[in-house]
């Protein structure tokens, strides 16, 4: 007789599909205020929060300017200061909410922290491993399966992102 491993069914992909769709929303505009903050900095303005059982733990941005750092995305900040305050690397029952789409770095962290879901704003038509250009976060082959929502707040998201590189192509 064979043991049987739990399956855990492949995510989908959807709007915020929360049961209270104003939380998602409130965490998404802490994001935002983080993401302002990396902007004021000179960082490419990316906030993102870690959220377990309705307690913010971690509160992130870009830092890869200032840190000269090229992995000090805000979801990989925010991931390490979770873990530090929560004194482990598995985020199992944790949700990061971040101002855009994870590129393929940060979804494999994603992955590899066991993170249960992923809130975010905007999509990455750049670099994208959610939904865009790459489904890092519900692929089968993968160990772990992260629920996603997308498009919380997307528009402040994008215009966030715009205004900051118009201002330095002028």
């Amino acid at each position: 007789m064979s043991a049987s491993l739990p399956v855990r069914l492949p995510a989908t992909v959807a709007l915020d599909a929360s049961p209270e769709p104003g939380r998602s929303e409130g965490y998404m505009r802490k994001a935002l205020a983080a993401a302002e903050e990396a902007a004021r900095l000179g960082e490419v303005p990316v906030g993102a929060l870690v959220v377990v059982r309705d307690e913010v733990v971690a509160v992130a941005h870009n830092e890869r300017e200032t840190r000269n750092d090229p992995t000090a995305h805000a979801e990989i900040v925010a991931l390490r200061r979770a873990a530090a305050v929560l004194g482990g690397w598995r985020l199992v029952d944790a949700e990061l909410f971040v101002t855009m789409e994870p590129c393929p770095m940060c979804a494999g962290a994603l992955v590899n922290a066991r993170l249960r879901r992923l809130v975010y704003g905007c999509d990455d038509p750049k670099a994208g491993a959610a939904r865009t250009l790459y489904r890092l976060l519900d692929d089968p082959r993968l160990n772990h399966r992260v629920e996603v929502a997308a498009g919380v707040l997307a528009d402040e998201s994008a215009a966030l992102l715009r205004a900051f590189f118009s201002r330095l192509r002028r």
